[in-house]
């Protein structure tokens, strides 16, 4: 991703994040969307925004296709905001990296627990018993 790319996906990530705070009021966003990232293509004709949703899989659902249905209207929007010739087309989506990410820090540290668990089990194996022979 080039620099003019980077720079204009943050600035599209900011600038979404207020209008949908401040400008959508569709019954369906109900677990407040947060753009997580925005990926513009190399041609600025389309922009990939990642959104994360609280809640259930349905409530999930629900907001992705309310973005998807004011995706005309953001685009609009972010037109008289951006000062470029053409603003990108917007394609909305769950971001399921956040999700990957935190189903393996919980892998992990089930594997700390279980190595944590036999190096007791190997330091207690590793001691004489209690009562065994001593020395004179």
């Amino acid at each position: 991703m080039s620099r003019r790319t980077e720079r204009l996906s943050s600035i599209i990530r900011q600038e979404l994040m207020l209008i949908i705070q401040r400008e959508l009021s569709d019954p369906r966003l109900v677990g407040l969307p947060t753009v997580t990232r925005v990926e513009v293509t190399e041609d600025l004709a389309e922009a990939e925004v990642f959104v994360t949703v609280m809640g259930s899989a349905g409530k999930q659902q629900a907001a992705l296709t309310a973005l998807r249905a004011s995706a005309g209207l953001m685009r609009s929007r972010l037109t008289k905001l951006l000062s470029i010739r053409t603003v990108p087309f917007l394609k909305f989506q769950l971001d399921q990296k956040l999700k990957k990410e935190l189903e393996l820090m919980g892998l992990l540290e089930e594997i700390s627990r279980e190595n944590q668990e036999l190096d007791r089990r190997r330091d207690a194996a590793s001691q004489p018993p209690p009562g065994g022979p001593t020395e004179p």
